[in-house]
């Protein structure tokens, strides 16, 4: 029996493969047989992860994916040129700690335009002639900061609640092209980012993050097993919804 985990034969682009939750779920969906499209800017960065990588059929495909406009003609003349996608999981996200007193334009585009722009020009890109196959999967990972107030993230907990309900409208949108679109919603997780934003505050806030999540700060690997489901024909009759993953945050 084959296990509905098993992810051989699938094509796989994971967007923002470069480190933390990306990095952890290339490696994971190339351990259960995938082959990996590795996404970022950094081309020679991504070239020297192929060799972690279990398996064979690997790709990398360095692009900036902030450039929203190109984003679908390079989707489809870069990456599906070689072959449709069976999933996508969509790592990408920047975090910034202003306080609304500090709005400015320039802080909300850039932060819009990462967290939610880029995986809404994926998702154009996804579903043109050629790039996917029935049933294939979309993830987005976006994040608890879109269930709760926190000052100095409104926008980004702004951009992270309307990944989750770009997953919804665009579960129903692309329903007809055999497209599967859900989100997962992590709690702190130890990564590069994660340790940027503790930089910027005193022990005491750090102290009160941490006091939050019962189950400890989690790791890259507790979001990508999720999204390796996600990914997976075990969760085939599962879209348009959130999975949220805080090792007990939203319940502490």
């Amino acid at each position: 029996m084959t296990s509905p985990f098993d992810l051989s034969g699938r094509r796989i682009l994971v967007a923002g493969a470069s480190a933390g939750i990306g990095l952890a779920t290339a490696k994971l969906v190339a351990s259960l047989g995938a082959s990996v499209v590795l996404n970022g800017r950094d081309s020679a960065r991504l070239e020297a992860l192929l060799p972690q990588l279990p398996g064979q059929g690997h790709q990398v495909a360095a692009f900036d994916v902030s450039q929203l406009d190109a984003l679908p003609a390079w989707l489809k003349n870069e990456v599906c040129v070689h072959g449709p996608l069976d999933g996508l999981a969509y790592c990408v996200g920047m975090q910034q700690t202003l306080p609304v007193r500090s709005f400015s334009a320039a802080h909300f585009d850039r932060i819009m335009h990462t967290n939610l722009g880029s995986a809404l020009a994926l998702a154009r890109g996804l579903r043109q002639r050629g790039c996917s196959r029935p049933g294939t999967s979309m993830v987005l990972v976006s994040s608890i900061g879109g269930f709760l107030g926190q000052p100095g993230n409104v926008v980004y907990g702004a951009s992270k609640a309307g990944l989750m309900s770009a997953a919804r409208g665009l579960s129903m949108e692309l329903l007809r092209d055999g497209i599967r679109v859900n989100s997962v919603a992590p709690a702190m997780i130890d990564t590069a980012m994660s340790r940027k934003a503790f930089a910027e505050m005193n022990e005491g806030q750090v102290d009160a993050i941490l006091k939050r999540h019962p189950m400890g700060m989690g790791q890259p690997d507790d979001v990508a097993a999720p999204i390796a489901f996600l990914l997976s024909d075990a969760s085939k009759w599962i879209t348009g919804t959130n999975l949220t993953v805080d090792g007990g945050h939203m319940v502490g």
